[in-house]
């Protein structure tokens, strides 16, 4: 007992060392900015035409792939919209400031450059079996693009690990707090809990991508409506505090002269590492999802792809945070009230007891989501590493780990699943640096053609 205690000690503070070193975040987002400036601001230019291929209106029957572009971007939001729109807003708002929802946006912005680019080269590089399956991402842009067999394995190790940990046993524990939210009496149960939920899982999973495209194209859109529209229903109650509320954010995220540079640099800190920890651009981790699309334009998901962080960050993060500024909840946050609880506190002082509802539904739905979609990174990173005959045994173990999830507490889980997701961003980064002339090359060729609706 007493080496575990130790090893999660340990693992927290090399997670903290990581996510909170300036060099980290700075390199995160510099890649970012680096990458806007050269895509020639395609989240801005792209934009109209991105909304375009989402709804089918650019689709050829002759394309490649397994789902179409509003699954694969269905199930890479599945992993994306989760507990860190959320708690993890909450966490950055208590402990940055209301200002830290502003640096968010930042990461949103140039976040969409670097999902351009990723899901680009996850396109271009992937592998399309005899049978139709596809298998792409960052381990076979590394190993296709720039012939590093080694970096590319051991990004496909690293996501391995981290679709056990981040995105599936803590997801699982993120499940039984929503669930525990609405009926206390619940975390009696866990293990049951944990039985009833693996067994959801394995039913999709177990159909490999098309079922889990399926899932999350049903799921995401209803999931995001139903947390949109209860956030909307407190900000139409607070509406004459929103113009306040902005300025507030505004002033916490800009100006030293009123709180400190210190203030303002803990929003900087908080705001940019939990952006990026909640859209997850440049982790890699998306263009699994995006490889399976139906397109023989490698330019055309890199543009579905960046509206990942649109809708993840710029639309579902901002409500989270706008309702804990306008309720004044973020004056009231406390060891005892943070993260998930924060956010409850605030839809509570509308809402009323219907808050908890709102927050308990939503950790459940996007905790549940986000399981079925990592397990599809998890078995495409196997699937690299082993083979075929590794995708079966990988989807039971996954499954049953879910139970754990659900009833034993993690932080040792969280402090791995942190470092193993850096671990996979420093390769993958790499690659978008080294590759990105080839995805302006590809951008601008494609752009040079007409592209005529269906």
């Amino acid at each position: 007992m007493h080496f575990f205690e130790w090893l999660t000690s340990w693992a927290g503070n090399l997670s903290g060392l990581l996510w909170d070193s300036p060099v980290t975040l700075l390199v995160l987002l510099g890649t970012g900015f680096y990458l806007t400036v050269r895509m020639g601001l395609v989240q801005v230019r792209g934009f109209r035409h991105a909304i375009g291929l989402v709804s089918g209106k650019y689709s050829c029957a002759r394309d490649v792939g397994e789902v179409s572009h509003f699954q694969a971007l269905s199930t890479a939001l599945s992993a994306t919209v989760g507990t860190g729109n959320i708690a993890g807003v909450a966490t950055a708002i208590s402990l940055g400031g209301p200002g830290a929802l502003f640096w968010m946006w930042v990461t949103a912005v140039f976040g969409m450059a670097t999902k351009f680019t990723e899901c680009t080269l996850s396109l271009k590089f992937r592998q399309v079996a005899p049978d139709g399956t596809v298998a792409g991402g960052p381990m076979y842009t590394l190993l296709h693009g720039l012939k590093m067999r080694r970096t590319a394995a051991a990004f496909a190790l690293f996501a391995l690990i981290a679709s056990f940990g981040i995105g599936n046993m803590v997801q699982a524990n993120s499940v039984m707090d929503g669930l525990g939210y609405l009926f206390p009496e619940l975390h009696e149960s866990a293990w049951l809990v944990g039985v009833i939920l693996a067994t959801f899982v394995g039913m999709v999973i177990l159909g490999g991508v098309r079922r889990i495209a399926r899932v999350a194209g049903t799921l995401v859109p209803f999931m995001a409506t139903f947390y949109v529209a209860a956030a909307l229903l407190v900000l139409i109650d607070h509406a004459s505090d929103i113009p306040a509320a902005f300025g507030t954010i505004f002033e916490h995220a800009l100006n030293p002269w009123a709180f400190g540079g210190a203030a303002v640099g803990e929003a900087i800190r908080w705001g940019v590492a939990r952006g990026l920890f909640s859209n997850e651009a440049g982790l890699g981790s998306s263009p699994m999802a995006h490889a399976a699309a139906r397109t023989n334009e490698p330019v055309r998901e890199g543009l579905v792809a960046m509206l990942e962080p649109f809708i993840d960050t710029l639309i579902i993060c901002t409500m989270t945070g706008l309702v804990i500024v306008v309720t004044g909840a973020f004056a009231e946050s406390s060891d005892s009230l943070m993260g998930a609880a924060l956010t409850a506190h605030a839809f509570s002082n509308s809402l009323g007891s219907a808050g908890a509802w709102v927050v308990g539904i939503g950790l459940t739905l996007f905790a549940f989501s986000t399981i079925i979609a990592w397990s599809y990174y998890g078995d495409r990173s196997a699937y690299y590493l082993f083979g075929e005959r590794a995708v079966l045994p990988y989807r039971v173990i996954y499954t049953l780990l879910v139970v754990i999830g659900a009833a034993v507490p993690l932080q040792l889980v969280w402090n791995i699943a942190d470092i193993t997701n850096i671990l996979m961003a420093l390769p993958n980064l790499l690659s978008l640096v080294l590759l990105a002339g080839l995805v302006k090359k590809l951008k601008v060729d494609y752009f040079s053609r007409p592209h005529e609706k269906t």
